[in-house]
């Protein structure tokens, strides 16, 4: 089954959804924010499938704190252009979606055991703009952003989702946007996936098919193959947090399968009602 029939059948299910689903994106390159390109044009098909939501709360790879979670409560949050070296039309790229301050203040509510605080200096990175520029052009959906607490281990971030799952029946769109497997440093450009990305971006597809998410917090089990796939877990944390909000009763569905650059995995997922 190729994309375009995977998000058909997947719109089908989504139509009688009584929750709504979970989505974690591998967003790549900030250039996919304005290139008209396989992923960027899989992202419009999934957003035109996706039951509306009421809200988006994003976690995104770029929001990066130690010693706390931090919640966007911003009215308006603004749009961070967190990247260098691109031409100078991506710097010009705005999403004016409003924020959703009450909602944000009761997520903040919901992790204080996870050190949450409220915050109105971020606003939405390229993490989160450059996949709903695609998902939600008219920017007419409210959108507000979590931090990722990189002082915490891997089980922490699965925890969070956990603690996030109720807003699944509030309309509430959890999206995680990174990569599964993240290395820039060893990118290859034009070249083909190393053996180790490519072997990274499997094992991690086989524990979430099989539902053994303790496998995908485990370092010890992940071992130097994690360590080369992430550098940096900035990434992979996204989709943990996603994972971690998803339940038994939900479907899995992959999309956007493939390797950029060597070493970046685009893999996306989906987890919705059967």
């Amino acid at each position: 089954m190729n994309i375009r029939q995977s998000l058909q059948t997947l719109q089908s299910s989504l139509a009688t959804s009584e929750r709504m689903p979970l989505v974690f994106l591998g967003h790549g390159s900030p250039m996919n924010a304005i290139e008209d390109n396989q992923y960027s044009e899989n992202w419009t098909a999934l957003g035109r499938s996706l039951p509306r939501p009421q809200a988006i709360l994003v976690v995104s790879a770029h929001w990066m704190t130690r010693n706390t979670t931090l919640v966007d409560i911003s009215a308006m949050p603004r749009t961070i252009h967190d990247f260098r070296g691109f031409p100078d039309v991506l710097y010009t790229q705005q999403y004016p979606a409003t924020g959703a301050p009450e909602l944000a203040t009761r997520v903040v509510d919901m992790l204080r055991s996870h050190q949450a605080q409220g915050d109105e200096t971020w606003g939405l990175d390229h993490g989160a703009w450059s996949v709903l520029t695609w998902l939600y052009p008219d920017a007419d959906v409210p959108v507000f952003q979590l931090s990722i607490d990189m002082s915490k281990d891997l089980d922490w971030h699965l925890d969070i989702g956990r603690a996030l799952s109720p807003l699944r029946d509030q309309g509430v769109l959890i999206l995680g946007s990174g990569n599964v497997v993240h290395n820039l440093q060893a990118m290859v450009p034009g070249g083909q996936p190393t053996d180790w990305a490519h072997e990274f971006d499997q094992l991690f597809a086989s524990h979430l098919t099989q539902r053994n998410l303790p496998a995908l917090s485990n370092r010890k089990m992940l071992g130097s193959l994690l360590r080369i796939a992430h550098p940096s877990l900035d990434h992979y944390l996204p989709s943990l947090t996603v994972a971690g909000a998803s339940d038994e009763k939900d479907k899995l569905t992959f999309m956007n399968e493939g390797i950029e650059l060597g070493t970046v995995s685009m893999r996306s997922f989906l987890f919705h009602d059967s």
